[in-house]
């Protein structure tokens, strides 16, 4: 099945397609049009009532991104790759497990970041031992890519030394370069009372302001939701393991509960198409209807 007939398919069975011309990722300087993918939240060893099919969701996603024709030029997981757990032992191995499925993507580069519940506890060490460096960046066809990892720290913090490196990292870009930052939780105040926040995001978000052509993409919160400051975007992306509520719509982040009649509602992966007129974000379900 060819890429576009899959979306438009997928589209139509319960996915979303998000067209947008903003500039905070206007693919100006970018050499083609390319594609990637965000997979986030996928929780690797959560049992519970929210998703009765935890142990093959993440299996039909990696199928499902298999099925594109062209493949994505890389593939992104935000963070959360495993379900918390305090045993250093059984983390380590859910990250074995997890690392496994992911290997069944027929794309190269895969690249991953650490959520709370794979790094919080340890400051990140086994995320580390697994994959490697919870902050990075790189570059692709003239977009510049940034991995800010805010999760390490146990208060939710990216820290001086991180912002350091961020700061000496944005000053080797040219001004007018689309910047696309990676991250976790949210960069913004959206809700600090359930762990939606980071404490200094706004550090972060003002050495990105100078920068006229910058987007966002994290996870954390389980469902899409789109936000701005001044002329940045911020994309949050669905999980793979089970729906949250809408920020601050009830007293507690307890998860959506499953439904029978219809498995996987409110889960679901991203793809995100550079264009020249800038981005277009496709929301897809785990598998089509």
């Amino acid at each position: 099945m060819q890429r576009r007939d899959f979306i438009a398919l997928a589209a139509a069975g319960g996915g979303a397609v998000f067209a947008s011309g903003l500039a905070g990722c206007a693919s100006r300087g970018a050499s083609s049009d390319f594609y990637f993918v965000q997979l986030s939240d996928t929780h690797w060893g959560y049992e519970g009532p929210a998703n009765p099919d935890a142990a093959v969701t993440l299996k039909k996603a990696v199928a499902a991104v298999n099925a594109l024709d062209p493949a994505p030029d890389f593939v992104v997981f935000t963070g959360d790759l495993t379900h918390t757990t305090d045993d250093p032992v059984v983390r380590r191995r859910r990250l074995a497990e997890f690392k496994a499925i992911a290997a069944g993507l027929k794309v190269e580069p895969v690249r991953f970041m650490p959520g709370e519940h794979d790094a919080s506890l340890d400051g990140g060490a086994a995320f580390k031992e697994f994959f490697g460096a919870t902050h990075y960046s790189f570059d692709h066809r003239g977009v510049h890519f940034v991995a800010i990892d805010n999760v390490s720290d146990v208060g939710a913090r990216i820290g001086e030394a991180q912002l350091d490196w961020l700061r000496a990292d944005l000053a080797a870009q040219d001004r007018e370069r689309p910047i696309v930052v990676l991250t976790h939780r949210p960069l913004f105040d959206l809700a600090p009372k359930w762990d939606w926040a980071t404490r200094d995001g706004a550090a972060a978000i003002e050495l990105l302001l100078p920068h006229p052509n910058v987007t966002v993409f994290y996870g954390h919160i389980h469902q899409e939701h789109h936000h701005r400051t001044a002329h940045i975007a911020h994309h949050a992306a669905k999980s793979l393991i089970f729906a949250l509520p809408a920020p601050g719509s009830q007293d507690k982040r307890t998860p959506l509960p499953w439904d029978p009649a219809a498995p996987y509602k409110g889960l679901g992966w991203r793809e995100v198409e550079a264009r020249a007129g800038g981005l277009q974000l496709t929301e897809l379900p785990v598998v089509r209807a």
